[in-house]
């Protein structure tokens, strides 16, 4: 094996050996939310005319679960390399920053996918599932892993402690997860909320991730490809360029 690749073999067996945390616990997590929330508004809330609550719910939790654990686990593997001191092994090997950049990414999708394929199997028995549109569902599901694992890399690349990855995930992952039409269609929400979601990429993402399931979306597709897209060709860039200059990891 060579370069990224023994680089990506080791990011994958680092989620792996504890993987009771990494893909076990989030699985359950997202099942509790389909069991609370799928009970409690089943039959109140109604988003589309011919899908129960529960079954839109479903494909927001997993593409949900998805993009939670892609940027969790770049950023926490850098994190934990910066802090324990064992990163220095890394920059020691000819790597090339495209080959850090390969590696961290690819390896956060895999964990991603994992986790929302077992959130998939595990919610399916809760509710029926048809496939209107499968490779849109595997389109979103891959840009959105590969967008949240680059952007896991940013947050692991800047932060210095826990605390700071902590506040990153807190105050900007989490309320753009949430409020990016995981519950709910954003049709129900007030003029102003709605607009200020347009401008949410993770919005777009789980919308063009339930296309395929439904056939029904909020925007296009086509319009959510572009966006999430553009996001990954821009944070991309921008993640390389800090690899390549070294940001708080040569200095």
């Amino acid at each position: 094996m060579t370069g990224w690749q023994t680089l990506f073999y080791k990011e994958i067996l680092r989620f792996w050996k504890v993987g009771f945390q990494t893909i076990a616990a989030p699985v359950l997590t997202a099942v509790l939310y389909l069991l609370i929330f799928g009970h409690v508004l089943e039959n109140h809330v109604k988003v589309y005319d011919s899908v129960p609550y529960t079954a839109f719910l479903v494909p927001g939790l997993v593409m949900m679960s998805v993009l939670q654990n892609a940027f969790a686990n770049s950023s926490s593997s850098l994190i934990q390399s910066k802090i324990m001191g064992n990163l220095v092994f890394v920059l020691l090997t000819p790597l090339s920053h495209w080959s850090w950049f390969f590696a961290y990414v690819a390896s956060s999708m895999a964990r991603g996918l994992a986790v929302g394929l077992g959130v998939f199997l595990a919610t399916g028995w809760f509710t029926p599932l048809h496939y209107v549109a499968p490779l849109w569902i595997i389109v979103f599901a891959v840009l959105g892993a590969a967008l949240l694992g680059a952007l896991g890399l940013v947050a692991g690349l800047w932060a210095e402690k826990f605390d700071q990855l902590a506040a990153f995930q807190n105050f900007v992952i989490m309320p753009m997860t949430f409020l990016s039409g995981v519950f709910y269609s954003i049709h129900s929400l007030p003029s102003f909320w709605q607009q200020l979601s347009h401008l949410n990429p993770f919005f777009y993402m789980i919308d063009g991730f339930r296309f395929g399931f439904f056939g029904q979306s909020d925007v296009s597709p086509w319009i959510s490809l572009a966006v999430v897209g553009s996001a990954l060709l821009v944070v991309s860039a921008a993640t390389v360029k800090l690899i390549q200059s070294g940001y708080k990891i040569r200095s």
